[in-house]
């Protein structure tokens, strides 16, 4: 009996190597590298049998493109982060921490769908009983869901044959999933990677869309290697602090829709509940005006966030004083405090600057250079900002301010909130007068400076 080979196997990017590394030289990280055993050529033929013989070639314009209406999942804010669904055949990817409210999202959605049409739910980390308490502890009608407990690749897919087709089918977790096609381990690489790339292909053919659960690793991204990501249509990230009850939903990936449109969810003793105003979850509410706090409105996906942008000023103890931003780029941060310098003749040389968004929300677009600019400026001078102030606007290195998409949604979302004065770029001006919102355009971040003094 000949002896079985094995290899090492990055467990961050997926590079093979026959003997064990530090690095890995793919992708740079340490202490990643596990042992596997190598696949044998019969595996091998075994695991590409099933598509032999089922490409075909055509001409793209015989090919019949049908637009098949989504499937509603029942949960309105899960809906907006899908692009309005689940889609005919489609993969979705949903990672987070443990315990953030992945399974009990699912099981909800689930629940809600199994009234109109058949639903699978495949576990692989608890049993069929656990499953059920949860059911009963979220309170769910008596859900009409198939359950199947089992961690075999083979067994999940004669139940995704089985007739009538589930109309959607959920994969907790892609992780403890294994085919014997494979001798490694479940949660190995070469099973995660094997795993998924068959369960996608079903969907394909088959049409049946499936949701695949991921763990994630402690930077925050989804295990496994890389070529996950690419393998599905859709990938989502579940956000937040386990201690706090609310939960964001963020696409990072969409083929069938938008990317970056949020989700917002609180968490209750009856589950995930979809938070129709979130605008109010990112704004503090204080008895008075404060010193170093203005509010943007930014845009997430299709939807418009009122954010509260806080900043602090201080007195610099050593002689590099100290820049630190939480849920905004702090590269960002120093170029704008040099803008501010050069074009506003407001210097920060000797001062500790600190700035954080409300709500653990975090902003990537540039139009919050300007809210953040303001809250700067409203702490240096002890001074609260005016009451009702909006802002949002990208800022140049020559001092211009520069215009945002969709200007008009947010001074609209700004105007519903009773916010009632607005600092803006020129180029965003509406042409008609919002009601109850006093619009401030400028062109150059001294005209905004000066447009906080004068209102």
């Amino acid at each position: 009996m000949s002896k079985s080979k094995t290899k090492f196997v990055c467990q961050s990017c997926g590079t093979e190597s026959p003997k064990w590394l530090g690095q890995c030289p793919g992708c740079q990280s340490w202490n990643t590298f596990e042992e596997t055993r190598e696949e044998t050529a019969a595996a091998a033929a075994h695991r590409y049998a099933a598509v032999a013989g089922t490409a075909q070639l055509q001409r793209l314009a015989d090919v019949e493109a049908r637009e098949l209406p989504r499937l509603p999942t029942g949960i309105a804010e899960f809906d907006r982060v899908l692009g309005g669904g689940l889609v005919n055949g489609g993969v979705v990817l949903i990672g987070g921490d443990p315990g953030i409210g992945k399974s009990t999202l699912l099981l909800q959605a689930l629940a809600a769908m199994s009234r109109s049409a058949r639903v699978l739910y495949v576990t692989g980390e608890e049993s069929a009983e656990q499953v059920a308490l949860r059911a009963r502890r979220l309170n769910l009608s008596s859900p009409e869901v198939d359950l199947l407990a089992e961690i075999r690749l083979e067994v999940i897919e004669e139940a995704l044959k089985r007739e009538p087709a589930p109309a959607v089918a959920v994969i907790d977790s892609i992780q403890t999933i294994y085919t014997s096609a494979l001798s490694s381990a479940p949660g190995s690489v070469s099973q995660v990677r094997e795993c998924a790339a068959q369960l996608t292909r079903m969907a394909k053919q088959s049409g049946v869309p499936i949701v695949m659960i991921g763990h994630v690793t402690k930077d925050g991204a989804l295990a496994g290697p890389r070529v996950l990501e690419h393998i599905v249509d859709t990938v989502l990230y579940f956000e937040g602090d386990t201690h706090s009850s609310f939960r964001l939903v963020r696409a990072f990936k969409n083929r069938f829709g938008a990317v970056n449109e949020l989700g917002v969810f609180a968490m209750t003793d009856k589950g995930l509940k979809g938070v129709s105003n979130p605008s109010a979850l990112f704004l503090s509410q204080h008895a008075e005006q404060v010193a170093g706090s203005c509010v943007m409105a930014t845009q997430e996906g299709s939807r418009p966030l009122l954010v509260e942008v806080q900043a602090l000023v201080d007195a610099a103890n050593m002689p590099n004083p100290r820049r630190l931003a939480l849920g905004l780029e702090g590269h960002r941060l120093a170029m704008l405090l040099a803008v501010l310098h050069r074009h506003g003749g407001v210097s920060t040389s000797d001062q500790d600057v600190f700035v954080n968004a409300v709500g653990g929300v975090k902003i990537t677009e540039p139009a919050a250079d300007l809210p953040v600019l303001l809250a700067i400026l409203s702490s240096l001078r002890d001074k609260p900002l005016p009451v009702g102030l909006v802002s949002f606007g990208e800022v140049g290195l020559a001092g211009e301010v520069r215009p945002a998409p969709r200007g008009q949604e947010r001074l609209k979302e700004a105007a519903k909130l009773g916010f009632s004065v607005a600092i803006i770029p020129a180029a965003n001006k509406p042409k008609q007068a919002i009601e109850g919102l006093r619009v401030i355009a400028v062109n150059r971040l001294s005209q905004a400076i000066d447009a906080v003094r004068q209102v």
